[in-house]
């Protein structure tokens, strides 16, 4: 067997590892928690649901696959959870999610804005419904009263998916895609190919197609960040904050604004789109500090 041909096999054998503990875990946790919750819709019910997917199937997963794969036993080295980084660098990461706030509701709103030709206005229409479906739970989700209902949201929609989605799409699925090639210094397009695969399925898998375009561009930024710095922290506390910042402002406007509780989602579009523009320029520049930066290192 040749070199090549044994890294493929070998390549084939750690996705296969990969989607058989995502398939098995995934299904037998939702299946254990549809039978203890006898199909119940309520929200509370909806959010164990939540937790117990985002377990079995970005979790748990990627940390076995590591442990099964690891060649130095530890596998927090396979995920690059074992690599920190500079605290100006996370000082970026996170001035880098706070500014894109902004840029982010105009780049939804732009791709909201999409048409279908006319012989896929079945498909369209799918996906407005998908759409709303997903609109209406995650407003469902944040809809809380109390400090103790917005810790619960900070820990199920903030923390959780950062660190369960990270590990799946950019420990896991990414460095699968480009391989080693961001250490051996060569095929630079297999590190462009692994940000961007990753970045679109993290997207898709969402099923939230208006907003496919701007969270598929910032799964790529998240991306970059991890090449950039080598550390699986970095793109986690980016995802975080972006994640953070929607719980609490959310709940802020409840509280103190419910009048107001769509301005969350138009800031930086419609009659501020140039917030939205000065938000994407200001987010460029920092992402340019953070690659030289790190790259100086």
């Amino acid at each position: 067997m040749t070199e090549s041909s044994k890294k493929a096999f070998l390549w084939v054998a750690k996705v296969t590892t990969w989607l058989g503990i995502m398939m098995v875990l995934g299904l037998g946790l939702v299946l254990v928690w549809a039978l203890v919750s006898h199909g119940s819709t309520d929200v509370t019910s909806l959010k164990w649901g939540q937790f117990v997917q985002t377990l079995g199937v970005f979790l748990l997963p990627p940390l076995l696959y590591a442990v099964i794969w690891d060649q130095r036993s530890n596998p927090f080295n396979l995920l690059r959870l074992n690599r920190g980084a500079n605290w100006s660098v996370f000082l970026m990461a996170v001035a880098i999610m706070l500014c894109a706030f902004p840029a982010i509701n105009l780049l939804v709103d732009l791709n909201g804005r999409i048409v279908l030709p006319e012989c896929l206005q079945g498909v369209e229409q799918w996906m407005k419904k998908m759409e709303d479906a997903a609109e209406q739970l995650m407003t469902d989700f944040l809809k809380v009263d109390s400090i103790w209902g917005l810790l619960i949201n900070v820990g199920l929609i903030a923390l959780l998916p950062a660190i369960s989605e990270e590990l799946t799409f950019r420990g896991v699925l990414q460095q699968l895609c480009h391989g080693d090639a961001w250490q051996e210094g060569r095929a630079k397009w297999k590190i462009h190919m692994g940000i961007w695969v990753a970045a679109f399925i993290f997207s898709a898998i969402h099923l939230q197609f208006y907003g496919f375009i701007p969270r598929m561009l910032m799964g790529a930024m998240f991306g970059y960040a991890f090449v950039w710095t080598g550390s699986l922290w970095v793109p986690i506390v980016m995802h975080f904050t972006n994640n953070f910042m929607v719980v609490v402002v959310n709940y802020a406007l409840d509280q103190y604004a419910p009048e107001d509780t769509n301005y969350a989602d138009t800031f930086g579009a419609g009659t501020t789109w140039w917030l939205g523009v000065l938000s994407l320029i200001v987010v460029c520049a920092l992402l340019g500090l953070l690659y030289r930066s790190t790259h100086k290192e």
